[in-house]
């Protein structure tokens, strides 16, 4: 990126007033200083700002000097998306100024696609401001199946679904380290694995003793046992559950509330939504029997047709065990039984112990 000194000058104005005035700039460790545009600035290389301003409202102008400074783009080590490195450096000036001792944050920033450069400093909390989408949750139809059945729609709903995933999983991206985090984020990210674990309450009526450790560890393995699978990166939702997907008419849908990166492991968004069929069938029969049942082998079925991908039942075992956890936590879901928490858990156990998992023997999973 090519950073122009006029934008250079207009950031600092917008932070330290309109006389501010850029004097030169160059790059940390050399002595040449220019006050030209710089060429090829690059991540992770700072720069000596070098410029005069007032101090105060009523102080006289004087030299000031500031190091300007991005974060290096990085696979792995948790900086592989820029809002990783965008966190680190909004923590940074919220944090550097209150350790005494510490070099000051004058401000933090962002550059947008035309090199100029913004504050954000000030900022408390984010937003986003979104389009309006029209429609009705999925989840909605999920309850009306398991009361009365299922439709000629909603089987063409499940094709539709299916024949989504199956065309952005398409999109594939050879970065090892980002798979590995992908699994490790699975295990270990506070919205994951072990995340929902902590949010469990202490030896719930549910659970055997100590359970949760031996489910945390069983997890762990299979962190190993994945993080050389990194072929299967690609292009993913990543929240890809019945309340993020709204339906209009017929099979005509816009998802929502896409998590956790572009990139992960498809079996994620396939569980996220193929869980909710067994969800919904559990709290009826503590099984998956009826059209639920149909709905969710017709979903593996449409999945395998299109992508072929045989391999994804070596790996989902995981990924099931996360989806299976959240629908049968206390805190998202506090009107269960405990009778529908324990047959989940023990899907969660003897999938978490399966080296291949059988879509057609889902039943079998449940037993203790």
């Amino acid at each position: 990126m090519d950073l122009k000194r006029e934008n250079v000058e207009a950031y600092l104005q917008s932070i330290f007033g309109n006389e501010v005035r850029l004097k030169s700039f160059r790059r940390m460790g050399e002595t040449i200083a220019t006050t030209e545009d710089v060429k090829g600035f690059g991540y992770g290389s700072p720069l000596l700002v070098e410029f005069t301003a007032k101090k105060g409202k009523k102080g006289k102008e004087g030299n000031r000097s500031a190091v300007l400074s991005t974060m290096r783009v990085q696979y792995g080590f948790g900086h592989d998306h820029f809002s990783d490195r965008g966190a680190v450096l909004l923590w940074q000036h919220d944090a550097f100024n209150r350790l005494p001792g510490h070099v000051r944050s004058l401000d933090v920033g962002y550059f947008d696609g035309s090199g100029q450069l913004t504050s954000c400093g000030d900022a408390r909390e984010f937003f986003l401001l979104m389009e309006k989408v029209d429609g009705q949750e999925y989840f909605y139809d999920l309850e009306r199946i398991k009361e009365h059945g299922a439709t000629d729609l909603d089987l063409e709903r499940v094709v539709a679904l299916a024949d989504y995933l199956a065309r952005i999983h398409r999109d594939k991206k050879d970065l090892p380290a980002l798979y590995q985090r992908k699994i490790r984020d699975l295990v270990g990210h506070g919205e994951c694995i072990m995340g929902i674990l902590d949010d469990y309450p202490e030896s719930p009526a549910f659970l055997f003793q100590d359970e949760l450790a031996e489910i945390e560890k069983l997890c762990v393995e299979w962190r190993w046992r994945l993080r050389g699978m990194s072929h299967r990166l690609c292009q993913t939702h990543g929240d890809f559950h019945p309340w993020n997907v709204m339906f209009r008419e017929g099979t005509d849908f816009t998802v929502l509330d896409r998590s956790r990166g572009e990139f992960g492991e498809a079996a994620d968004d396939i569980t996220a939504m193929t869980m909710n069929y067994i969800f919904y069938s559990v709290q009826k029969s503590f099984r998956l029997s009826g059209a639920l049942k149909d709905l969710f082998e017709l979903f593996f079925e449409s999945y395998l047709d299109r992508t072929g991908d045989e391999e994804l039942f070596r790996v989902i075992g995981p990924f099931f065990a996360f989806r299976a956890m959240v629908v049968a936590s206390p805190t998202w879901y506090p009107l269960l039984g405990d009778d529908v928490r324990r047959t989940l858990f023990n899907f969660v156990e003897n999938v978490l112990r399966t080296e291949e998992f059988d879509y057609l023997d889902v039943n079998n999973y449940m037993l203790e």
